[in-house]
């Protein structure tokens, strides 16, 4: 028997599982005392009785029918989650989970599960509870509060308040979907709208394990002059293949050094192809390559082609470092860095899916990009063609002449020459006002945009916005990472030691996770420094498909979700 009685007044969006849980009481010890629950369900500002016992009861599971009577049935919609049918109803995780225990391990298309009746409410109030992509999701943890929130994502509780009118009545549950500003995430990760918890292999790491990596790179070593410091000087201050190998080595030095910190043993075997294929030859024959693990290199794609084709190297997982030029995808072979086409494929998707074909899209092209131009007038058949000069210089005159004061203005630039690059963007920046919006576009930012004399304001001030396999670290601060390789190597690490150091990580952190690179695409995206790794796997070869979607702004670069 009840030692006493409490008072309950229904609230709005309140369900008979929610009070139950609130009360710590069966839903049949609540229908034993509120007989008219039965009859006409649970309605707002219904007074209810709720049973106060002198010990915890433990809670029984209740039958069937009990829960039917409070439910109604709901079909998956095509990739619908639990996150979205918990907030499009204004429940919690768990709470769909008790209804529904067979969905613990997953959602299927088309499956029917139970959902609460739900309070009633005004049209306006459902309008607001139904998912909406501009806005990100975040769903609250056990034991969290606005405070650990804030400090997790960056929202204050008036902002949390403000786009979940709910939270008045409900409060923070564990459990419960909140909807979040589009810019809001922290150091979390934008997964299908929803904020989740990057994976971080490193912290995964619960033995020690050691590995075998062997490194061939071009370092040439047999053209250095060493007797004559100067000309030495000279060539090392140029950007060739001497730099470009000393850089990538320095990556992996790094690497190697941090993953010994954490039980992670490498033994480097380093190798000089003097971009070679004949001395690439005489390393394989030369050399014993049986314990190792994988093998990073050679840089050049028809160097790395031909050691990837040698049948003693068939099983070894050989990975293409650098290069964005295509390798032969043979057995084994790890494509890192994310190709052209794909790349540029990602981004005909976000422009399809983005631009109003109603706003004044002009294309600037140069001769070489014209299968690109015709491939964008497929998607956009009213887009305006704005022709470069011959010595790839736009006409200010014409530039003013097809840009519009009545609508938003894209301009989706095509070209790879860094004079056409520069023009645009300084005639496009001018044309910015109050009066007239300008956004600048490309499908694919190749080396050109890394010319350091090209405006990173003018830039900003369009929002320049393109895909990578790369999310530039901020300008104007040192991590942890950067002041670690200054005190060991003295200087800032460029854009090529940064590579190195991402990929080395990525491929020995998966190594040891997995125990074997062949299940490598069983583990999700994973980010570093700069770099985004997803491999997915092509026959027997595997491409990272890791991408970002960024954008400028001001002197920034952020991510957008995709």
């Amino acid at each position: 028997m009840p030692e006493k009685f409490l008072s309950h007044k229904v609230k709005k969006k309140e369900t008979v599982f929610g009070i139950t849980q609130k009360h710590n009481i069966t839903e049949t010890q609540l229908y034993q005392y509120n007989p008219l629950l039965k009859k006409v369900g649970l309605r707002r500002r219904m007074l209810l009785r709720i049973p106060v016992y002198s010990k915890v009861v433990e809670k029984v599971p209740e039958p069937p029918f009990e829960l039917d009577q409070n439910t109604q049935a709901y079909i998956v919609k095509p990739k619908e989650t639990k996150w979205r049918i918990a907030y499009n109803f204004q429940i919690t995780i768990p709470e769909l989970e008790f209804l529904n225990p067979e969905i613990k391990k997953g959602l299927k298309e088309g499956q029917e599960i139970r959902i609460p009746i739900m309070v009633s409410t005004t049209e306006s109030e459902t309008d607001d509870k139904v998912w909406d992509s501009n806005y990100n999701y975040y769903k609250v943890l056990p034991k969290e509060g606005y405070f650990r929130i804030e400090k997790k994502i960056g929202v204050t509780q008036k902002v949390l308040d403000s786009l979940n009118p709910n939270l008045s009545s409900m409060g923070l549950q564990a459990g419960i979907i909140l909807r979040v500003p589009g810019e809001a995430k922290g150091e979390l990760k934008i997964q299908d709208d929803l904020l989740v918890e990057r994976l971080s292999l490193l912290d995964s790491l619960k033995e020690s394990h050691e590995i075998e990596l062997s490194l061939l790179l071009p370092f040439k070593a047999n053209e250095i002059e060493y007797d004559s410091i100067e000309d030495t000087r000279r060539l090392l201050q140029s950007r060739n293949l001497h730099t470009l190998s000393t850089d990538f080595y320095s990556g992996v030095l790094l690497a190697a050094d941090t993953l010994s910190h954490y039980g992670v043993f490498v033994r480097l075997n380093v190798f000089d192809t003097q971009n070679s294929i004949s001395k690439v030859n005489e390393i394989v024959n030369t050399h014993d390559f049986s314990d190792t693990d994988a093998i990073i290199g050679p840089l050049i794609p028809s160097n790395f082609d031909y050691l990837s084709n040698h049948t003693k190297f068939r099983k070894i997982p050989k990975v293409a470092p650098l290069s964005t030029n295509p390798v032969a995808l043979r057995e084994a072979v790890y494509q890192s860095v994310a190709s052209k086409s794909f790349l540029r494929k990602r981004m005909f998707e976000y422009l399809d899916k983005t631009l109003n074909r109603e706003d004044n899209i002009v294309l600037v092209v140069d001769s070489l990009s014209r299968s690109v131009e015709k491939d964008l007038l497929k998607l956009f058949p009213k887009a305006t063609i704005l022709r470069p000069e011959r010595s790839n210089y736009l006409i200010p005159d014409l530039v003013d002449s097809l840009l519009v004061d009545s609508l938003p203005n894209k301009v989706v630039l095509e070209t790879q020459d860094f004079s056409l690059i520069s023009s645009a963007s300084s005639q496009m920046s001018a044309q910015q006002s109050e009066l007239r919006e300008v956004q600048l576009f490309t499908t694919y930012r190749g080396n050109a945009y890394e010319n350091p004399n090209l405006s990173r304001k003018q830039l900003g001030d369009l929002k320049f916005t393109y895909v990578s396999d790369r999310l530039p670290l901020k300008l104007g601060e040192y991590n942890h990472f950067q002041k670690q390789y200054i005190s060991t190597f003295g200087k800032p690490p460029n854009r090529t030691a940064i590579r190195a150091y991402d990929l080395t990580m990525d491929l020995i952190l998966k190594k040891a996770y997995t125990g074997n690179l062949k299940r490598i695409e069983r583990i999700g995206e994973t980010d570093y420094q700069e770099n985004r790794f997803l491999y997915k796997k092509q026959n027997k070869s595997f491409e990272n498909i890791g991408y970002f979607l960024l954008q400028h702004n001001g002197f920034e670069i952020i991510e957008l979700k995709k």
